[in-house]
């Protein structure tokens, strides 16, 4: 009996530590770079607090159309971008 409770315990614990390890993302998986947090925009490979900043920064003032126009935020070039392309979405799916 001991055992079932502990097992059970433990199952609980990774259901609830999973669910705090991902970012609130579209039905694909996928990270909207128009409506992400910092914190699941910091998620992205090579994205920080000042790329996260600069990335919410340029959303408020024009949202992003397609993915392509991340490279236009300072700091994220093509290498960036090819490391995150099929992470990202610019819509709810």
């Amino acid at each position: 009996m001991v055992k079932i409770k502990r097992s059970l315990i433990f199952v609980l614990a990774v259901l609830l530590l999973a669910s705090f390890c991902q970012p609130v993302v579209a039905g694909t998986g996928k990270i909207n770079i128009n409506t992400a947090s910092k914190e699941e925009l910091k998620t992205l490979d090579g994205v920080g607090k000042k790329a996260a900043d600069r990335i919410i920064e340029y959303r408020e003032n024009k949202p992003f159309e397609k993915i392509e126009d991340l490279m236009n935020v300072k700091g994220i070039g093509k290498k960036k971008f090819e490391k995150n392309k099929d992470l990202i979405t610019v819509k709810d799916e």
